[in-house]
């Protein structure tokens, strides 16, 4: 039988995915690995491990933590603050880590390998309004096949997520069960619990939770 590796951020896209994985798969048949890069919202480490343990998957944590030193993106330097508005330079936020997940899902299939697992699962979306682009299908599409060619392993990524609006995958984890699970996670930029409400992560996971019609379990 197959069995998955989610790629687990603790955050509301990736714990979604994971219970899509617990769905697609089956029981017994989902691991989950998340990625210490230096991240300043330290506290998504703990959430993955909360959510991971509330869904009973194996969970593995893999420090990276490359991306600090390079620095350069308000999510792993301290010292530039989120902004909403693009770089000019770049036409991208300043919250984009140049191939962040790029280098998160060649991990994952060197883990997936390790393991002899064969499918990836990752919660990238097309859609988000960052527009980042290691979030685009064709991205993902071009990595699967290196992947697959550099590890002569036949190695597949799934992207339950990638055309589907905040709103939508809000009603996806109220499908699979996953809604409690979310209680758990975290979005904010500023690495607050109960989130802040005003950074672009937290505007667009409430806005996505007012257009599906549901709470937010987060929201006590």
């Amino acid at each position: 039988m197959k069995s998955a590796l989610v790629v687990l951020s603790g955050g509301q896209d990736s714990t979604t995915c994971l219970y899509w994985a617990l769905d697609r798969f089956g029981a017994g048949r989902v691991e989950a690995v998340t990625f210490d890069y230096g991240q300043r919202h330290r506290i998504e480490l703990a959430c993955a491990a909360k959510v991971a343990s509330r869904a009973g998957v194996p969970h593995t944590v893999l420090p990276i933590n490359t991306f600090t030193a390079f620095g350069g993106n308000a999510l792993t330097d301290a010292a530039i603050p989120v902004q909403t508005d693009a770089v000019p330079a770049t036409g991208l936020p300043n919250t984009f880590v140049p191939g962040r997940n790029l280098i998160f899902l060649t991990f994952a299939a060197a883990l997936a390998y390790q393991h002899g697992l064969h499918d990836l699962v990752t919660g990238v979306a097309q859609t988000d309004y960052s527009g980042y682009p290691d979030c685009r299908q064709a991205t993902l599409q071009a990595l699967e096949q290196a992947l697959r060619l550099g590890m002569d392993y036949v190695v597949t990524i799934h992207t339950p997520l990638m055309f589907k609006s905040k709103a939508e995958t809000v009603l996806l984890a109220r499908d699979l069960g996953a809604l409690p699970a979310l209680a758990d996670t975290h979005t904010c930029y500023y690495g607050q619990r109960p989130p802040c409400g005003e950074c672009p992560a937290c505007k667009l996971r409430a806005k996505g939770f007012a257009e599906a019609g549901i709470a937010d379990p987060l929201i006590r």
